[in-house]
């Protein structure tokens, strides 16, 4: 004789939220000291690590520039061999919360650094770290010189409001777009550039290189000339 053993019914179920501390890592190239001129924040997007991110600005000059790349927290595999590992920084799932949980990341990687007043501050995220840029810049209200928006798109909740506090240090807006950028439509792109204009009150740069969904060294070098 069987026996019959239902499953608990799924509409029963809770989803209960906790505290706890955790860390994270994130990783740096050159050395911070009173001849560095260029502090960058960089934020990579998904499937990358911070220390493989790193990798685009090694070509720039190290006396003069330190470069911070913070680590999204969620790692995953990237193949069926489980051998390569990359991260994302948010999901659609409970993405107030993990947005949450990313700002204070960062706050803390801020804080820890202590950037000196006489270097120019650069955010640059690329891709999904457009996300976490601007998010962060808008939350925190960052005293950055530099925004970077390197192929990616903005979220839905920021408005001008936002972004109303950079204008009086003068920050710069960059809009950096791939012209053969597979993830990027044509009808999407014009909507993120008017999104952008009216974000950053029509200051925003537009610049376009020959290429697709991927950093340039070259393009990197530019932003500090």
């Amino acid at each position: 004789m069987r026996y019959f053993i239902p499953y608990p019914n799924i509409m029963e179920a809770q989803e209960k939220l906790i505290s706890y501390t955790t860390n994270n890592t994130y990783s740096t190239l050159n050395t911070l000291s009173v001849n560095t001129k260029n502090v960058w924040i960089v934020l990579h997007g998904i499937g990358f690590l911070s220390n493989n991110f790193l990798k685009y600005f090694t070509g720039l000059p190290k006396k003069e520039n330190y470069i911070i790349a913070p680590q999204a927290p969620s790692k995953y595999y990237l193949d069926k061999n489980y051998k390569h590992v990359g991260a994302s920084w948010l999901t659609k799932e409970n993405r107030i919360l993990e947005t949450k949980n990313v700002l204070r990341y960062m706050d803390k990687l801020y804080a820890s650094e202590k950037i000196p007043d006489h270097c120019q501050l650069i955010v640059l995220g690329f891709s999904q770290g457009v996300s976490i840029a601007t998010r962060w810049t808008a939350k925190s209200k960052i005293n950055l010189d530099q925004l970077v928006l390197y192929a990616g798109g903005t979220p839905e909740e920021l408005t001008p409001e936002d972004f109303k506090f950079l204008e009086s240090r003068n920050t710069k807006i960059k809009l950096v777009i791939g012209n053969k950028d597979e993830f990027l439509s044509e009808a999407r792109l014009k909507t993120e550039k008017k999104k952008v204009d009216s974000l950053f009150s029509g200051r925003a740069q537009w610049i376009e290189f020959e290429g697709g969904h991927e950093i340039k060294k070259e393009v990197i070098h530019n932003l500090v000339k």
